[in-house]
C-alpha cells in the first residue's frame, strides 16, 4: 500500500475522531479542521522519506496538535496560557493510542446547542463529527452544495465567535438535545447504506460508526426509548446486508431476498432495543420504523410479509413525521396490502413539488402503473427511476423489470 493509500485509509477511517478529540480541547473548529488538512499534507512529504509510522492516527493527531500550537504562538496567547497548552500537547505525545479517547458524542450533543439554528444542526454534526463532505450532505438535505457550504461555515463562526461550551449539557438538558443527535446518526448510517455495491470503504465505515454510536448512545441514555429504537432500526436493516445482492452481483429487493443471509444475530438484538424501548410507553418515530422493520424480519420464521400490519404502522408514522421517505413508505405498503389503486390514490397525494429529483417514489410509481397496466405512464416512471439511481445494479434491476413488459426501447 502506499503513502497516498495509507493517508486516504486513515482519514476514511479516523477523521471524526481526530476532529472530535481535538476541537473538545482546542473549542475552534475551523482552527482544527486547518490544522488536519496541513498534517495530512506534512505526512504526504514526510512518510515517503521516514517510511509509514507504526500509529498513522496518532502521528496525525500530533501533527495537528503541533500546528494547533504554532497558531497559539503566532496569535501570541498570554504567557500564563502557554505552558498550559504545551503541557497538554506533551501529554498526548504519550497517549496509548489503543485507547484513544472517542470524543463523538460529546460534539453530537454540543453540535445541537440550543443557540444553533436548528435546521443546520443535523449537517453540522454529520461534517464535523462524522466527516461527510458538504457535497454529499447538501444531496441529502435537497439544497445546492454552496448553500450548504455557506450554512456550514456560518454555524463553526458562530460556535467560534459565541465560545460554546464542549463540555456535555447537564442532565436535563439532555433531552431537548436528543432528537438532533438521533437525526445524525440515523442520517450517517443512510449514507453508508446507500453504498449497496460496498465499494466505497468510507461510506460502508460510516454505517459502522453510526451503530457504534447508536450502541454508545443507547448505554449513555437507557431510559430514552428512541435511542433505543434508532438502534433497533439500524441494526434490522444491518442484518439483511449480506442478502441485498446476490452471488452476482445484482440487486436484491427487500420482498425477494433469501431469508437464509439475514443475520439472526443482529436480529435478536434488534428486537431486544425495541422490546426495551417499547417498556418506556412512549412510542416515537424511531421505534415505529424499527416495528417495520420487525415485521418483516418475521417472514425468516413464517414465510410471509404481514403487509397490512405494516401498512397500519406507516398510518401512524405518517401522522407523527410525514416525511417524503414515508409518505412513499406509506403508499408502498397499502399497495401491498389492499392493492396497487388504492397505494396509487396515497402516492399522487404527495406534493409535486417534492418529488422531482426522489428515486423511490418514481420507482414505485413505476411498480403500480404496471400493476394497472398503465403501460405508458410506467414507461414513463421506469425512465425517471432509472436516471435518478446512483447505483448500477440498481437501474439493472429497473431495466429488468421494465424490459419484462416490453418498456425497455427508450430507456
Amino acid at each position: 500500500m502506499n503513502i497516498h493509500q495509507v493517508v486516504e485509509r486513515t482519514v476514511r477511517d479516523s477523521y471524526g475522531r481526530i476532529i472530535s478529540y481535538l476541537a473538545a480541547d482546542w473549542r475552534n473548529l475551523e482552527a482544527v479542521e486547518d490544522a488536519l488538512a496541513d498534517a495530512l499534507v506534512a505526512a504526504l512529504e514526510s512518510w515517503p522519506k521516514t517510511g509509514i509510522p507504526d500509529k498513522p492516527e496518532a502521528w496525525l493527531l500530533m501533527a495537528a496538535r503541533r500546528r494547533l500550537m504554532d497558531r497559539v504562538r503566532r496569535d501570541r496567547v498570554s504567557e500564563r496560557a502557554l505552558p498550559a497548552l504545551l503541557a497538554m500537547s506533551e501529554e498526548a505525545q504519550r497517549t496509548d493510542f489503543s485507547s484513544f479517547p472517542d470524543e463523538r458524542l460529546k460534539m453530537l450533543f454540543l453540535c445541537s446547542h440550543p443557540e444553533i439554528d436548528p435546521s443546520i444542526r443535523t449537517p453540522l454534526m454529520l461534517q464535523v463529527v462524522l466527516g461527510i463532505d458538504a457535497e454529499r450532505i447538501a444531496s441529502a438535505f435537497m439544497v445546492k452544495p454552496a448553500t450548504m457550504g455557506q450554512r456550514l461555515t456560518r454555524a463553526k463562526a458562530k460556535m467560534r465567535s459565541d465560545r460554546l461550551t464542549f463540555a456535555m449539557p447537564d442532565v436535563e438538558e439532555l433531552p431537548a438535545r436528543l432528537d438532533a443527535v438521533l437525526e445524525s446518526i440515523y442520517a450517517a448510517y443512510g449514507s453508508g447504506w446507500e453504498d449497496l455495491a460496498g465499494v466505497d470503504r468510507r461510506r460502508r465505515g460510516l454505517a459502522d460508526e453510526a451503530i457504534y454510536l447508536g450502541r454508545l448512545l443507547a448505554a449513555y441514555m437507557p431510559g430514552e426509548p428512541e435511542a433505543q429504537g434508532l438502534l433497533a432500526l439500524m441494526l434490522h436493516c444491518e442484518a439483511r446486508q449480506q442478502a441485498r445482492r446476490d452471488d452476482a452481483g445484482n440487486y436484491v429487493p427487500l420482498s425477494e431476498q433469501d431469508t437464509s443471509r439475514w443475520s439472526s444475530l443482529l436480529t435478536t438484538e434488534a428486537e431486544n432495543c425495541l422490546h426495551a424501548a417499547a417498556r418506556s410507553g412512549r412510542v416515537g418515530r424511531f421505534q415505529l420504523m424499527a416495528a417495520i422493520q420487525s415485521v418483516h424480519a418475521q417472514r425468516a420464521l413464517t414465510g410471509r410479509t404481514e403487509w397490512r400490519e405494516i401498512a397500519l404502522l406507516y398510518e401512524g408514522l405518517s401522522r407523527l413525521s410525514p416525511t417524503l421517505g414515508i409518505l412513499v413508505g406509506r403508499a408502498a405498503a397499502v399497495a401491498e396490502a389492499y392493492g396497487p389503486r388504492e397505494g396509487w390514490v396515497l402516492l399522487e397525494a404527495i406534493p409535486q413539488a417534492k418529488i422531482a429529483g426522489y428515486q423511490p417514489y418514481w420507482a414505485l410509481a413505476a411498480h403500480l402503473h404496471r400493476a394497472m397496466e398503465r403501460f405508458e405512464e410506467a414507461r414513463a416512471a421506469y425512465s425517471r427511476a432509472i436516471g435518478l439511481s446512483e447505483d448500477g445494479s440498481v437501474r439493472q434491476f429497473l431495466r429488468r423489470r421494465a424490459m419484462e413488459i416490453g418498456l425497455v426501447d427508450s430507456i
